[in-house]
């Protein structure tokens, strides 16, 4: 094994050493072999605890075939390493070009999958549009991503969706750990690799107060930052308006912001009025799922400058003199410029990735076709498993209890 494989193979260790939740569902799916004979389509970001789950799943008797879900963020040691070591089909690199990134998609798609692990959307997109020749071997497919619920959505709306798909995005031990408490910390993971700046004492905006935003807010307001959140949703706005935060308009945050960190799922929410307003010396990242969240195409518009000014950080000098710098081309900077989530918060949601493709292989042919969400005895699973990982033990209700919370006659 060489240097790289031995890396990978280090770093896959130390994720499965720290996600006790999916290694417990190894172990059972090793002596039970629930996937035995299927094909499973992966598109996800191909680090060490992506790496995990795609383990488990080969364990549980199923041919995997993986690639990245973003040109960025790959760990190359951990797709070497998956396969040396595992003897997995990885089809992903650091820095994948677009023509490279839609290759490596088209050649988990060759493989005719009877299940699909997607990241985004994009490799179920192409079975409806460009790779309609396997479209028919697919029986279903879970979304890990807020972005790629959406677009599934909208698709079902339509009448567009040919399988049904597990929204695994929403189910309680994914979004209100992942989302939050992993976005948070693993988006200033990306900031401190790729600026090496602090952040204490600046204006940071965060635009968009989902989950994940919640959760970089929350860990921008720990670091010092004095944090201002930009919303379009009314009901959001208050709720960061009463945790403490600024709230007003893109145009004007920017015109006084340090940082700005975009995580709302929608396009051009940095867009050219946004980039005329901003200050000078701006440091720009996203954490959302796509790279347009921040609009480059406005940016070079503007510019009469583009340089590299460090590994992940973008300089644009504009016409008027000013400098702002984009991290990491405007993809995830958690990823391209970080390690992304932490192992124990990928724990739980890849354990919901595992447990809802059990989920959905002995119950795809009883589903609609539309997205669905998780059952809550996956949730209570999972969380159970965690707790006694953790040690912890809670209480149980009563009998009475139990009947008193689900009558009606009792009263004052």
């Amino acid at each position: 094994m060489d240097e790289l494989a031995k890396k990978g193979s280090l770093r896959l260790h130390w994720a499965a050493d720290h996600m006790p939740v999916l290694m417990d569902i190894r172990k059972r799916f090793i002596d039970e072999q629930p996937l035995a004979g299927l094909k499973i389509g992966m598109a996800l970001h191909t680090e060490a605890k992506t790496g995990m789950l795609a383990v488990t799943l080969a364990d549980a008797g199923a041919k995997i075939r993986l690639a990245s879900c973003n040109p960025l963020s790959t760990d190359d040691s951990v797709a070497v390493a998956l396969r040396e070591e595992y003897g997995l089909d990885v089809y992903a690199k650091k820095w994948e070009s677009e023509k490279e990134y839609y290759n490596n998609l088209n050649t988990v798609l060759n493989m005719a999958p009877d299940f699909i692990i997607d990241d985004g959307a994009d490799l179920i997109a192409m079975l409806h549009t460009s790779r309609k020749d396997v479209l028919s071997n697919v029986k279903a497919a879970n979304e890990e991503t807020t972005t790629g619920v959406q677009r599934l959505k909208a698709m079902a709306n339509d009448g567009a969706l040919k399988f049904p798909v597990l929204d695994v995005n929403d189910a309680k031990m994914k979004f209100m750990f992942d989302n939050r408490y992993g976005t948070g910390q693993s988006a200033f993971d990306g900031w401190m690799t790729a600026t090496n700046l602090i952040v204490a004492g600046k204006r940071l905006v965060v635009a968009g107060y989902g989950w994940c935003g919640k959760g970089v807010a929350m860990r921008a307001k720990g670091l010092g930052a004095s944090v201002i959140v930009t919303e379009v949703d009314p009901i959001k706005a208050i709720e960061a308006k009463m945790d403490g935060f600024e709230v007003m308009p893109m145009v004007k945050a920017a015109s006084i912001a340090d940082i700005i960190i975009t995580v709302t799922g929608c396009k051009d929410v940095v867009s050219r009025d946004v980039i005329a307003a901003m200050k000078d010396g701006c440091v720009m990242g996203n954490v959302g799922h796509f790279d347009n969240e921040i609009s480059k195409v406005a940016l070079d518009e503007m510019s009469v400058s583009k340089e590299r000014v460090r590994d992940f950080i973008d300089e644009y000098r504009l016409q008027d003199g000013r400098k702002l710098y984009l991290i990491a081309e405007g993809r995830l900077m958690n990823l391209a410029a970080g390690a992304g989530h932490p192992a124990e918060i990928m724990d739980m949601s890849f354990a919901t990735q595992a447990l809802g493709l059990i989920h959905m292989v002995n119950n795809y042919e009883r589903m609609e076709n539309k997205v669905h969400y998780v059952p809550e005895s996956i949730d209570s699973e999972i969380a159970s498993i965690k707790l006694r990982s953790m040690g912890v033990e809670i209480d149980t209700l009563s009998e009475e209890q139990v009947s008193y919370i689900t009558g009606w006659e009792e009263g004052t």
